[in-house]
């Protein structure tokens, strides 16, 4: 079919989908509420099935060479002295050989995408009204039609709900994790050093290829206490949660008082009965984000982009939406399933659990358990061919 497609959100998800989207021949709008592309965040992967999409555009040699540098995953004590260690290796373990900052990844995808591609930010969408032909889409600026909508948003997207109201359910998993960007200091490695805590805390400082380190302070809570709290007001709580700590703490606490991109997630996987009403469906956090602690959000959302767009380029919209789904589901509903206990065995109250912990990363980080466990974590991984575009 011929069609002009709005996509919203220039992320990861939107610009992939963009991309493959005009690459099949359709007149694609990308809309994005900020004023311009969020070129910062933090590291991320692309792993597995999102690999083969990545190399199919033909950027995995400008994502490698965005690389963050990091060499593996060290537990670490709140003395500095090292628990355990995963060192990178292809796409198993914490470390994937493809680590770029997201806005590095989501730069790349924007200039790969064909120059037709139409991008509007600042752009505000209002209202979304359906019929069997179309979408009537108000922004804030007027209305103009599409033939379909694809919703590429986070996992707040304001977007769904003008479509699909409180349908999606929010699996709250109990835990805040909050990230910024600190300087980097000649104490610092190129490992990821991660140091988890009694009462329920992580602390993690992660290297990247501009020359700062990322830093993340991450706490379990019963109920999301962080939420409306100004920016001076969400300081102020990291610290009295913190503060009695060692190792980099302080440091990170201090850099977090002038971190300008010093951002809070309350992590909450979405799970959505359907992805696609009418003419409009929904592509990657929007539809069923995972969170990163179940990990290969990254790659789900590029999988998901190609495989929206090779079903879309071979069939009308409501068989390619239902194709799409149906491909899709069994990558997400993996992805979602996460272990028993988790995070809260990853992030546990007393010293004997910390201690506990701390013993199963030795024995995780052993040779032949590493292989192991390297299959577990190696992203999603489709047992089926992409579909051809």
């Amino acid at each position: 079919m011929s069609a002009r497609i709005l996509v919203t959100g220039a992320g990861i998800a939107g610009p992939a989908v963009a991309y493959w989207l005009a690459e099949a021949g359709f007149e694609v709008v990308v809309a994005e509420r900020a004023g311009a592309l969020r070129e910062g965040g933090q590291n991320i992967d692309v792993r597995a099935t999102g690999r083969e999409v990545i190399r199919r555009m033909g950027l995995e040699d400008a994502v490698r060479g965005r690389n963050t540098g990091e060499i593996g995953t060290r537990f670490v004590t709140e003395a500095g002295s090292v628990v355990s260690e995963f060192p990178v290796g292809g796409d198993g373990g914490p470390t994937a050989e493809l680590e770029i900052l997201r806005g590095a990844l989501s730069r790349l995808l924007v200039d790969a995408c064909p120059e037709d591609v139409d991008w509007r930010f600042g752009a505000e969408i209002v209202a979304i009204e359906q019929d069997d032909h179309g979408a009537e889409v108000t922004f804030a600026t007027g209305r103009e039609r599409f033939d379909l909508v694809v919703i590429a948003e986070g996992a707040g997207s304001a977007t769904r709900r003008l479509v699909f109201g409180d349908e999606p359910r929010e699996r709250e998993l109990g835990m805040y994790v909050t990230y910024g960007t600190i300087e980097r200091e000649p104490q610092d490695d190129n490992w990821w050093n991660f140091l988890v805590t009694p009462e329920a805390r992580q602390i993690s400082l992660r290297p990247d290829d501009v020359g700062t380190m990322r830093a993340m302070l991450n706490f379990r809570a019963d109920t999301p206490v962080l939420e409306g709290l100004s920016a001076y007001e969400t300081r102020r709580e990291l610290c009295r949660r913190f503060a009695d700590l060692g190792w980099e703490v302080p440091r990170i606490l201090d850099g977090f008082e002038v971190a300008d991109d010093l951002y809070v997630e309350w992590l909450r996987q979405i799970q959505c009965p359907a992805w696609h009403r009418g003419r409009v469906v929904l592509l990657g956090d929007a539809a069923w984000c995972v969170t990163p602690i179940g990990g290969g959000g990254t790659s789900l959302a590029l999988t998901g982009a190609y495989v929206l767009a090779a079903f879309l380029s071979r069939g009308e919209p409501a068989e390619a939406f239902a194709r799409y789904e149906e491909w899709m589901r069994p990558l997400v509903d993996d992805a979602q399933q996460l272990p028993p206990g988790v995070p809260r065995i990853a992030a546990p109250e007393s010293w004997a659990g910390v201690q506990a912990l701390r013993l199963g990363t030795k024995v995780a980080a052993l040779p032949l358990v590493r292989t192991l466990a390297g299959r577990l974590t190696s992203g999603p991984v489709a047992e089926r061919d992409l579909p051809e575009l």
